[in-house]
């Protein structure tokens, strides 16, 4: 029997099992994030070809991860508030709109990162 307070080894593995679970749910019920997730397939392979070095690699690939665990957050939030209730309220459009500036900002942020590391000293 598991225990609630499950620690070291069992705890990480729980753990393991509910991440994987959030991962296949986002696939399975999430446009935005497969969308996101196949930007992040076909342009990882590309960033590291793109990159000079280490630092550049993980700056130009970070980004991109960042817009996947922004777009899981908001997924999250979009989740919660559609639980709580279907009907309109100003705060659960709050809650969404925040959520969507987040992955705005995500996606503005490796689109930065992309030009500066990437595509300028092509362009310069």
């Amino acid at each position: 029997m598991e225990q609630h307070g499950a620690r070291g080894f069992r705890h990480l593995g729980r753990a393991l099992r509910h991440s994987v679970a959030g991962f296949r749910s986002a696939v399975r019920h999430e446009e935005a994030f497969r969308q996101e997730l196949v930007v992040f397939l076909l342009m990882a392979p590309l960033a590291w070809w793109l990159g000079q070095g280490a630092v550049e690699r993980a700056l130009l690939i970070s980004s991109l991860l960042l817009v996947l665990i922004v777009e899981l957050a908001n997924s999250g939030i979009e989740t919660v508030v559609d639980r709580v209730g279907e009907e309109f309220h100003p705060l659960s459009g709050r809650a969404k709109d925040l959520g969507s500036a987040a992955v705005f900002l995500a996606v503005a942020n490796a689109g930065v990162v992309w030009l500066l590391v990437a595509l300028w000293p092509l362009l310069a």
